[in-house]
């Protein structure tokens, strides 16, 4: 059963959409999250993936929080600097951003640079790590810099995703949970560390 009745989250995964252990699937499982799904997840296609968040945003009758990882980041900056329905948008949360202007990601997925760099128009929250394979930490400042979006220092915790063996990830949640309730206060940023412990 879902934790928050009064909003629709949306799960946005990033490239070839993950597997049972990563902290989104058991987000889903655990709080009755909605996944959007893609019609290829091996071969994102930018232009398919904004109409398939269009569609799930427009579907819902309540705000929707969206909580993307890797690509899905940069799905949600294209989307929001095209759509009209940014409104119906509560809050985002981005995890571990996807550098899709590097040359190596530049190649495996065409289409999807140069990355959205307008402010976001709904609040948001980004979560990077110093250590992360597919974007630098300097990058991903950037990012935040530009999506006007703030920041928390992962410390090293890789891609955020399996790997980083977050398990059930409940200082993600937490963020989370801040995000969608101004009132409560935000996890202790300050000890990352705690970020990379399972649950």
């Amino acid at each position: 059963m879902a934790l928050t009745p009064s909003h629709t989250i949306l799960i946005l995964p990033g490239w070839h959409n993950p597997g049972p252990e990563h902290w989104q699937t058991r987000w889903e499982l655990s709080h009755g999250y909605q996944r959007v799904q893609q019609h290829d997840w091996d071969r994102p296609l930018r232009g398919d993936w904004l109409i398939q968040l269009e569609e799930s945003v427009l579907a819902s009758a309540k705000p929707v929080v969206l909580v993307a990882h890797s690509l899905a980041c940069i799905q949600v900056a294209a989307w929001a600097a095209h759509s009209r329905n940014t409104d119906r948008i509560h809050a985002a949360l981005l995890v571990a951003p996807s550098d899709v202007e590097s040359a190596p990601l530049r190649e495996q997925l065409p289409g999807w640079s140069p990355i959205e760099r307008q402010a976001l128009p709904f609040s948001s929250r980004m979560v990077a790590s110093r250590n992360d394979p597919f974007c630098s930490f300097e990058r991903a400042i950037s990012l935040a810099r530009d999506w006007a979006c703030p920041l928390t220092d992962a410390g090293n915790a890789g891609h955020l995703n399996a790997q980083a063996n977050l398990g059930d990830w409940p200082f993600g949640h937490g963020l989370l949970l801040a995000l969608m309730s101004p009132k409560q206060a935000l996890p202790d940023t300050q000890a990352a560390d705690r970020m990379t412990l399972s649950s």
